[in-house]
Protein backbone atom coordinates (compact mmCIF):
# COMPACT_ATOMS: atom_id res chain seq x y z
CA UNK A 1 0.00 0.00 0.00
CA UNK A 2 1.29 3.51 -0.82
CA UNK A 3 2.27 5.41 2.18
CA UNK A 4 1.73 8.94 1.36
CA UNK A 5 -0.03 11.74 2.99
CA UNK A 6 -1.79 14.87 1.43
CA UNK A 7 -0.66 17.61 3.47
CA UNK A 8 -3.24 20.20 1.92
CA UNK A 9 -5.27 20.69 -1.16
CA UNK A 10 -4.09 22.60 -3.99
CA UNK A 11 -6.02 26.07 -4.63
CA UNK A 12 -4.47 28.67 -6.53
CA UNK A 13 -2.60 25.94 -9.06
CA UNK A 14 0.40 26.15 -5.92
CA UNK A 15 3.36 23.58 -6.78
CA UNK A 16 3.49 20.18 -5.67
CA UNK A 17 6.31 18.64 -3.74
CA UNK A 18 6.70 14.90 -3.31
CA UNK A 19 9.14 14.51 -0.31
CA UNK A 20 10.99 10.85 0.20
CA UNK A 21 12.91 9.66 3.05
CA UNK A 22 12.67 6.90 5.13
CA UNK A 23 13.04 8.77 8.31
CA UNK A 24 9.86 10.03 9.82
CA UNK A 25 11.08 12.98 11.78
CA UNK A 26 12.81 14.35 7.97
CA UNK A 27 9.64 13.88 6.58
CA UNK A 28 8.08 15.17 9.55
CA UNK A 29 10.32 18.63 9.39
CA UNK A 30 10.40 18.84 5.67
CA UNK A 31 6.88 18.73 5.58
CA UNK A 32 6.18 21.44 7.83
CA UNK A 33 8.48 23.71 6.44
CA UNK A 34 7.89 23.47 2.99
CA UNK A 35 3.76 23.75 3.81
CA UNK A 36 4.51 27.25 5.36
CA UNK A 37 5.86 28.20 2.67
CA UNK A 38 2.98 27.89 0.90
CA UNK A 39 4.05 24.33 -0.99
CA UNK A 40 1.26 21.37 -1.38
CA UNK A 41 3.40 18.29 -0.13
CA UNK A 42 3.02 14.91 -0.62
CA UNK A 43 4.91 12.20 1.07
CA UNK A 44 6.52 8.30 0.60
CA UNK A 45 8.78 6.86 2.80
CA UNK A 46 10.39 4.16 -0.11
CA UNK A 47 11.66 4.67 -3.46
CA UNK A 48 8.39 2.09 -4.82
CA UNK A 49 6.06 4.45 -3.09
CA UNK A 50 7.27 7.53 -4.63
CA UNK A 51 7.56 5.64 -8.07
CA UNK A 52 3.19 5.02 -7.07
CA UNK A 53 2.48 8.70 -6.43
CA UNK A 54 4.82 10.00 -9.37
CA UNK A 55 2.36 7.40 -11.92
CA UNK A 56 -1.29 9.07 -10.69
CA UNK A 57 -0.46 12.65 -9.12
CA UNK A 58 0.99 15.51 -10.69
CA UNK A 59 3.59 16.78 -8.92
CA UNK A 60 6.40 19.55 -9.75
CA UNK A 61 9.51 18.54 -7.77
CA UNK A 62 10.70 15.37 -6.19
CA UNK A 63 12.84 15.76 -3.01
CA UNK A 64 14.85 12.77 -2.21
CA UNK A 65 17.14 11.50 1.06
CA UNK A 66 19.84 9.90 -0.73
CA UNK A 67 20.66 6.44 1.42
CA UNK A 68 17.22 4.77 1.81
CA UNK A 69 17.08 0.69 2.52
CA UNK A 70 16.43 -1.51 -0.32
CA UNK A 71 16.29 1.25 -3.05
CA UNK A 72 18.44 4.59 -3.33
CA UNK A 73 17.66 7.95 -4.03
CA UNK A 74 19.73 8.06 -7.15
CA UNK A 75 17.71 5.42 -8.71
CA UNK A 76 14.88 7.42 -7.90
CA UNK A 77 16.40 10.90 -9.42
CA UNK A 78 17.61 8.27 -12.84
CA UNK A 79 13.99 7.17 -12.81
CA UNK A 80 12.16 10.59 -12.67
CA UNK A 81 14.84 11.88 -15.50
CA UNK A 82 13.99 8.92 -17.81
CA UNK A 83 9.96 9.05 -17.42
CA UNK A 84 9.04 12.74 -15.61
CA UNK A 85 12.12 14.87 -17.60
CA UNK A 86 9.23 17.83 -16.68
CA UNK A 87 9.47 17.30 -12.86
CA UNK A 88 12.28 19.02 -11.35
CA UNK A 89 14.63 17.30 -8.54
CA UNK A 90 16.59 17.50 -5.34
CA UNK A 91 18.49 15.54 -3.54
CA UNK A 92 19.25 15.76 0.24
CA UNK A 93 21.45 13.81 2.40
CA UNK A 94 23.29 13.66 5.67
CA UNK A 95 26.54 11.75 3.47
CA UNK A 96 27.73 15.05 2.43
CA UNK A 97 30.70 13.87 0.30
CA UNK A 98 31.66 15.16 -2.95
CA UNK A 99 31.34 11.79 -4.49
CA UNK A 100 27.44 11.99 -3.48
CA UNK A 101 27.28 15.17 -5.29
CA UNK A 102 28.55 14.40 -8.44
CA UNK A 103 26.70 11.27 -8.36
CA UNK A 104 23.33 13.08 -7.73
CA UNK A 105 24.21 15.62 -10.51
CA UNK A 106 25.35 13.40 -12.79
CA UNK A 107 22.26 11.95 -12.83
CA UNK A 108 20.18 14.75 -13.34
CA UNK A 109 19.19 16.24 -9.73
CA UNK A 110 19.47 19.91 -9.93
CA UNK A 111 20.04 20.56 -6.04
CA UNK A 112 22.40 18.72 -3.79
CA UNK A 113 21.38 20.23 0.04
CA UNK A 114 23.75 18.40 2.84
CA UNK A 115 22.52 17.94 5.72
CA UNK A 116 22.11 19.11 8.11
CA UNK A 117 20.95 22.90 6.52
CA UNK A 118 18.92 25.91 7.60
CA UNK A 119 14.87 26.60 6.10
CA UNK A 120 16.85 29.18 4.28
CA UNK A 121 19.09 27.29 2.56
CA UNK A 122 16.29 24.33 1.71
CA UNK A 123 13.87 26.98 0.40
CA UNK A 124 15.90 28.45 -1.52
CA UNK A 125 17.32 25.44 -3.32
CA UNK A 126 13.25 24.66 -3.78
CA UNK A 127 13.02 28.30 -5.19
CA UNK A 128 16.09 28.03 -7.37
CA UNK A 129 14.84 24.63 -8.80
CA UNK A 130 11.40 25.70 -9.54
CA UNK A 131 12.41 28.27 -11.26
CA UNK A 132 14.28 26.41 -13.82
CA UNK A 133 11.74 23.90 -13.95
CA UNK A 134 9.46 26.57 -15.32
CA UNK A 135 11.78 28.18 -17.28
CA UNK A 136 11.68 24.59 -19.08
CA UNK A 137 8.54 25.03 -19.44
CA UNK A 138 8.55 28.05 -20.43
CA UNK A 139 11.52 27.06 -23.25
CA UNK A 140 8.96 24.33 -24.83
CA UNK A 141 5.99 26.26 -24.97
CA UNK A 142 7.42 29.38 -26.83
CA UNK A 143 10.25 27.65 -29.07
CA UNK A 144 13.04 29.03 -26.82
CA UNK A 145 11.62 32.94 -26.79
CA UNK A 146 12.64 33.88 -23.36
CA UNK A 147 12.01 37.17 -21.00
CA UNK A 148 15.07 37.35 -19.13
CA UNK A 149 12.42 37.70 -15.79
CA UNK A 150 12.23 33.97 -15.81
CA UNK A 151 15.96 33.75 -15.14
CA UNK A 152 14.97 35.21 -11.61
CA UNK A 153 16.68 38.44 -12.46
CA UNK A 154 15.08 41.72 -11.69
CA UNK A 155 15.50 44.95 -12.94
CA UNK A 156 14.40 47.71 -15.73
CA UNK A 157 17.15 50.02 -15.41
CA UNK A 158 19.42 50.75 -18.47
CA UNK A 159 22.30 48.99 -16.57
CA UNK A 160 20.45 46.06 -15.98
CA UNK A 161 19.08 46.31 -19.90
CA UNK A 162 22.28 46.35 -20.88
CA UNK A 163 23.32 43.61 -18.60
CA UNK A 164 20.45 41.47 -20.01
CA UNK A 165 22.05 41.98 -23.69
CA UNK A 166 24.82 40.54 -23.00
CA UNK A 167 23.69 37.61 -21.26
CA UNK A 168 21.67 36.89 -24.32
CA UNK A 169 24.61 37.06 -26.64
CA UNK A 170 27.11 35.26 -24.01
CA UNK A 171 24.48 32.18 -24.32
CA UNK A 172 24.52 31.91 -27.87
CA UNK A 173 28.34 31.32 -28.17
CA UNK A 174 30.32 28.53 -26.23
CA UNK A 175 32.87 30.96 -24.83
CA UNK A 176 34.02 30.94 -21.43
CA UNK A 177 32.30 34.04 -19.77
CA UNK A 178 34.24 35.94 -16.51
CA UNK A 179 31.92 37.52 -14.40
CA UNK A 180 32.81 40.76 -12.05
CA UNK A 181 31.10 42.22 -9.58
CA UNK A 182 31.01 42.99 -5.59
CA UNK A 183 29.58 40.75 -3.70
CA UNK A 184 26.09 40.21 -3.45
CA UNK A 185 25.29 41.41 -7.02
CA UNK A 186 23.99 38.17 -8.66
CA UNK A 187 27.17 36.99 -10.23
CA UNK A 188 25.86 33.27 -9.82
CA UNK A 189 22.62 34.30 -11.61
CA UNK A 190 24.04 35.60 -14.66
CA UNK A 191 25.98 32.45 -15.05
CA UNK A 192 22.62 30.20 -14.54
CA UNK A 193 21.43 33.02 -16.70
CA UNK A 194 24.00 32.57 -19.36
CA UNK A 195 23.51 28.50 -18.67
CA UNK A 196 20.04 28.32 -19.03
CA UNK A 197 19.53 30.85 -22.54
CA UNK A 198 22.22 28.80 -24.26
CA UNK A 199 22.08 25.13 -25.79
CA UNK A 200 23.48 23.04 -22.54
CA UNK A 201 20.18 24.00 -20.65
CA UNK A 202 19.04 20.56 -20.45
CA UNK A 203 22.51 19.45 -18.99
CA UNK A 204 24.07 20.32 -15.12
CA UNK A 205 25.21 23.21 -14.01
CA UNK A 206 27.56 23.00 -11.47
CA UNK A 207 28.30 25.62 -9.15
CA UNK A 208 31.66 25.32 -6.97
CA UNK A 209 32.75 28.30 -4.30
CA UNK A 210 36.51 27.98 -4.41
CA UNK A 211 36.81 30.28 -1.21
CA UNK A 212 34.93 27.85 0.33
CA UNK A 213 36.95 24.94 -0.29
CA UNK A 214 39.84 24.34 1.72
CA UNK A 215 43.37 24.18 -0.36
CA UNK A 216 43.96 20.82 0.36
CA UNK A 217 40.25 19.43 -1.07
CA UNK A 218 40.30 21.80 -3.69
CA UNK A 219 41.98 19.93 -6.35
CA UNK A 220 40.35 16.13 -5.30
CA UNK A 221 37.34 17.52 -5.41
CA UNK A 222 37.39 19.20 -8.87
CA UNK A 223 39.51 16.58 -10.78
CA UNK A 224 38.58 13.72 -8.62
CA UNK A 225 40.97 11.02 -7.32
CA UNK A 226 41.85 7.12 -8.10
CA UNK A 227 41.52 4.60 -5.67
CA UNK A 228 44.52 4.94 -3.54
CA UNK A 229 45.46 8.02 -4.68
CA UNK A 230 45.89 9.10 -0.98
CA UNK A 231 45.44 7.74 2.69
CA UNK A 232 41.78 7.18 2.71
CA UNK A 233 40.92 7.27 -1.02
CA UNK A 234 39.54 3.52 -0.68
CA UNK A 235 37.72 3.66 -4.32
CA UNK A 236 37.90 5.85 -7.15
CA UNK A 237 35.38 8.72 -8.07
CA UNK A 238 34.92 11.61 -10.58
CA UNK A 239 34.90 14.74 -9.63
CA UNK A 240 33.18 18.11 -10.58
CA UNK A 241 34.85 18.41 -13.98
CA UNK A 242 33.07 15.48 -14.68
CA UNK A 243 29.73 15.88 -13.39
CA UNK A 244 29.61 18.87 -15.38
CA UNK A 245 30.44 16.91 -18.38
CA UNK A 246 28.16 18.44 -21.40
CA UNK A 247 26.74 21.05 -19.55
CA UNK A 248 28.27 24.11 -17.21
CA UNK A 249 30.85 24.24 -14.56
CA UNK A 250 30.82 27.73 -12.67
CA UNK A 251 33.77 28.28 -10.65
CA UNK A 252 32.92 30.88 -8.51
CA UNK A 253 35.55 33.07 -6.21
CA UNK A 254 38.10 31.93 -8.76
CA UNK A 255 40.78 34.64 -7.31
CA UNK A 256 41.05 32.44 -4.03
CA UNK A 257 42.77 29.35 -5.83
CA UNK A 258 46.48 28.95 -5.34
CA UNK A 259 49.19 29.33 -8.04
CA UNK A 260 49.41 25.84 -8.33
CA UNK A 261 45.56 25.31 -8.83
CA UNK A 262 45.56 27.98 -11.26
CA UNK A 263 48.12 25.74 -13.18
CA UNK A 264 45.96 22.57 -13.20
CA UNK A 265 42.62 24.91 -14.33
CA UNK A 266 44.59 26.31 -16.89
CA UNK A 267 45.53 22.68 -18.37
CA UNK A 268 41.88 21.59 -18.25
CA UNK A 269 40.70 24.85 -20.20
CA UNK A 270 43.52 24.63 -22.93
CA UNK A 271 43.09 20.69 -23.77
CA UNK A 272 40.19 19.91 -22.71
CA UNK A 273 40.91 16.88 -20.45
CA UNK A 274 41.70 16.64 -16.95
CA UNK A 275 43.94 14.26 -14.62
CA UNK A 276 42.14 12.83 -11.93
CA UNK A 277 44.23 12.91 -8.57
CA UNK A 278 46.80 9.43 -8.46
CA UNK A 279 46.27 9.14 -12.61
CA UNK A 280 48.35 9.78 -15.42
CA UNK A 281 45.79 9.03 -18.02
CA UNK A 282 43.58 12.02 -19.01
CA UNK A 283 40.15 12.11 -19.00
CA UNK A 284 38.46 14.05 -22.12
CA UNK A 285 35.74 16.68 -20.93
CA UNK A 286 33.50 18.87 -22.61
CA UNK A 287 32.76 21.29 -20.20
CA UNK A 288 31.89 25.33 -20.67
CA UNK A 289 33.43 27.13 -17.93
CA UNK A 290 32.18 30.41 -16.38
CA UNK A 291 34.11 32.14 -13.47
CA UNK A 292 33.55 34.83 -10.95
CA UNK A 293 35.30 37.14 -8.75
CA UNK A 294 34.22 40.21 -6.51
CA UNK A 295 37.92 41.07 -6.84
CA UNK A 296 39.49 42.67 -10.43
CA UNK A 297 41.22 40.02 -11.60
CA UNK A 298 43.21 41.94 -13.64
CA UNK A 299 44.84 44.12 -10.83
CA UNK A 300 45.56 40.83 -9.24
CA UNK A 301 47.55 39.53 -12.42
CA UNK A 302 49.31 43.06 -12.35
CA UNK A 303 50.20 42.55 -8.83
CA UNK A 304 51.15 38.76 -9.71
CA UNK A 305 48.61 37.24 -7.17
CA UNK A 306 46.63 35.52 -10.45
CA UNK A 307 48.30 33.90 -13.54
CA UNK A 308 48.31 36.06 -16.51
CA UNK A 309 47.69 33.15 -18.69
CA UNK A 310 44.34 31.69 -17.10
CA UNK A 311 43.13 35.35 -16.88
CA UNK A 312 43.02 35.71 -20.69
CA UNK A 313 41.54 32.23 -20.80
CA UNK A 314 38.66 32.76 -18.61
CA UNK A 315 38.39 35.88 -19.87
CA UNK A 316 37.20 35.64 -23.32
CA UNK A 317 33.85 37.19 -22.79
CA UNK A 318 33.33 39.53 -18.99
CA UNK A 319 30.07 40.78 -18.01
CA UNK A 320 30.43 43.25 -15.30
CA UNK A 321 27.21 43.21 -13.03
CA UNK A 322 26.16 46.40 -11.88
CA UNK A 323 26.34 47.37 -8.04
CA UNK A 324 22.82 48.51 -6.53
CA UNK A 325 23.17 52.00 -5.94
CA UNK A 326 23.99 52.08 -9.71
CA UNK A 327 20.61 50.68 -10.89
CA UNK A 328 18.89 53.67 -9.72
CA UNK A 329 15.29 53.61 -7.41
CA UNK A 330 13.10 52.03 -9.80
CA UNK A 331 14.96 48.66 -9.65
CA UNK A 332 15.29 49.06 -5.53
CA UNK A 333 11.98 49.85 -4.96
CA UNK A 334 10.61 46.67 -7.59
CA UNK A 335 13.06 44.17 -5.94
CA UNK A 336 11.98 45.06 -2.54
CA UNK A 337 8.29 44.57 -3.71
CA UNK A 338 9.28 41.45 -5.51
CA UNK A 339 11.27 40.45 -1.90
CA UNK A 340 8.18 41.22 0.28
CA UNK A 341 5.71 39.46 -1.71
CA UNK A 342 8.05 36.15 -1.22
CA UNK A 343 8.99 36.90 1.88
CA UNK A 344 5.27 37.08 2.67
CA UNK A 345 4.14 34.49 1.45
CA UNK A 346 6.65 32.11 3.11
CA UNK A 347 5.25 33.30 6.59
CA UNK A 348 1.69 33.30 5.26
CA UNK A 349 1.01 36.86 5.63
CA UNK A 350 -0.33 39.69 3.34
CA UNK A 351 2.27 41.34 1.79
CA UNK A 352 2.87 44.66 3.73
CA UNK A 353 2.97 48.15 2.19
CA UNK A 354 5.94 50.20 2.61
CA UNK A 355 5.51 54.34 2.77
CA UNK A 356 6.70 56.39 0.43
CA UNK A 357 8.93 57.53 3.42
CA UNK A 358 10.64 54.24 3.70
CA UNK A 359 11.08 53.61 0.12
CA UNK A 360 12.77 57.35 0.05
CA UNK A 361 14.99 55.75 3.04
CA UNK A 362 16.15 52.96 1.27
CA UNK A 363 16.91 54.56 -2.15
CA UNK A 364 19.01 56.75 -0.55
CA UNK A 365 20.76 53.77 1.09
CA UNK A 366 24.47 52.76 -0.40
CA UNK A 367 23.71 49.04 -0.31
CA UNK A 368 27.24 47.84 0.16
CA UNK A 369 26.13 44.52 -0.12
CA UNK A 370 23.72 45.23 -2.83
CA UNK A 371 20.86 42.68 -3.88
CA UNK A 372 22.11 39.93 -1.02
CA UNK A 373 21.90 42.82 1.60
CA UNK A 374 18.06 44.05 0.58
CA UNK A 375 17.28 40.83 0.51
CA UNK A 376 18.41 40.11 3.75
CA UNK A 377 17.07 43.25 5.29
CA UNK A 378 13.65 43.09 3.89
CA UNK A 379 13.35 39.24 5.11
CA UNK A 380 13.89 40.53 8.79
CA UNK A 381 11.10 43.32 8.19
CA UNK A 382 8.79 40.76 6.98
CA UNK A 383 9.42 38.38 9.91
CA UNK A 384 9.43 41.26 12.26
CA UNK A 385 6.11 43.40 11.12
CA UNK A 386 4.20 44.38 13.71
CA UNK A 387 1.46 45.09 11.10
CA UNK A 388 1.08 45.52 7.59
CA UNK A 389 2.47 48.89 6.98
CA UNK A 390 6.70 49.48 6.86
CA UNK A 391 7.41 52.90 7.56
CA UNK A 392 11.11 54.58 8.39
CA UNK A 393 11.07 53.79 12.07
CA UNK A 394 10.99 49.99 11.04
CA UNK A 395 13.96 50.06 9.08
CA UNK A 396 17.40 49.17 10.79
CA UNK A 397 19.39 52.72 11.73
CA UNK A 398 22.12 52.38 9.11
CA UNK A 399 19.16 52.91 6.77
CA UNK A 400 16.74 54.68 8.81
CA UNK A 401 19.33 57.63 8.72
CA UNK A 402 20.36 57.44 5.29
CA UNK A 403 20.69 60.63 3.14
CA UNK A 404 21.78 62.19 0.36
CA UNK A 405 25.54 62.65 -0.46
CA UNK A 406 26.89 66.20 1.13
CA UNK A 407 29.68 68.01 1.42
CA UNK A 408 30.88 68.51 4.53
CA UNK A 409 33.59 68.00 6.85
CA UNK A 410 36.24 65.94 5.06
CA UNK A 411 37.48 62.69 7.02
CA UNK A 412 40.35 60.50 6.96
CA UNK A 413 40.35 56.86 4.85
CA UNK A 414 40.17 55.33 8.34
CA UNK A 415 37.03 56.72 9.63
CA UNK A 416 35.21 56.65 6.48
CA UNK A 417 36.68 52.52 6.18
CA UNK A 418 35.33 52.62 10.21
CA UNK A 419 32.13 54.34 9.46
CA UNK A 420 31.22 51.71 6.38
CA UNK A 421 31.95 48.56 8.58
CA UNK A 422 29.69 49.78 11.53
CA UNK A 423 26.84 50.58 8.81
CA UNK A 424 27.51 46.76 7.44
CA UNK A 425 27.34 45.55 10.84
CA UNK A 426 23.77 47.60 11.72
CA UNK A 427 22.37 46.19 8.16
CA UNK A 428 22.91 42.57 8.78
CA UNK A 429 21.83 42.80 12.63
CA UNK A 430 25.83 42.09 13.82
CA UNK A 431 26.41 39.06 11.94
CA UNK A 432 29.59 39.61 11.94
CA UNK A 433 30.52 36.47 9.33
CA UNK A 434 27.87 38.31 6.76
CA UNK A 435 29.68 41.31 7.29
CA UNK A 436 32.69 39.96 6.72
CA UNK A 437 31.71 38.60 2.88
CA UNK A 438 29.76 41.81 2.37
CA UNK A 439 32.76 43.81 3.38
CA UNK A 440 34.85 40.94 1.27
CA UNK A 441 37.12 40.55 3.97
CA UNK A 442 37.80 37.19 6.31
CA UNK A 443 36.33 37.21 9.88
CA UNK A 444 39.79 38.11 11.41
CA UNK A 445 40.29 41.00 9.41
CA UNK A 446 37.01 42.82 10.21
CA UNK A 447 37.68 41.41 14.24
CA UNK A 448 40.82 43.40 13.81
CA UNK A 449 39.37 46.25 11.94
CA UNK A 450 36.75 46.65 15.30
CA UNK A 451 39.40 45.89 17.77
CA UNK A 452 41.15 49.32 16.42
CA UNK A 453 37.90 51.01 16.27
CA UNK A 454 37.37 50.44 20.06
CA UNK A 455 40.58 51.26 20.69
CA UNK A 456 40.56 54.21 19.38
CA UNK A 457 36.83 55.18 21.29
CA UNK A 458 38.78 54.28 24.48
Amino acid sequence: MTKTRMVDENPGGRENILVVDDAPDTIEVLSRNLSAAGYVVRTASSVPDAVAILDSAAIDLVITDYKMPKVDGLTLVRHVRENHPDIGVMMITGYATVRGAVDAVKMGAEEYVPKPFTDEELLSAVRRTLERLQLRRVRHQRGGDLPMERYGILGRSKPMRALFETIDRASRTAATVLVLGETGTGKELVARAIHYGGNRAESSFVAVNCGGIPEGLLERELFGHTKGAYTGASESRDGFFQAADGGTLFLDEVSETSPAMQVRLLRALQEREIHRVGDTRPVSIDVRVMAASNKPLLDLVKAGNFRGDLYYRLNVVSIEVPPLRERGEEDIVELVRFFAARFGKEVGCPEPRFTADALRAICCHDWPGNVRELENMTQRLIVMASDDEIDVSDLPASIRFSAPRQTGALRSLAEVELLHIRNVLESVGGNKSEAARILGIDRKTLRERLRADSRQGS
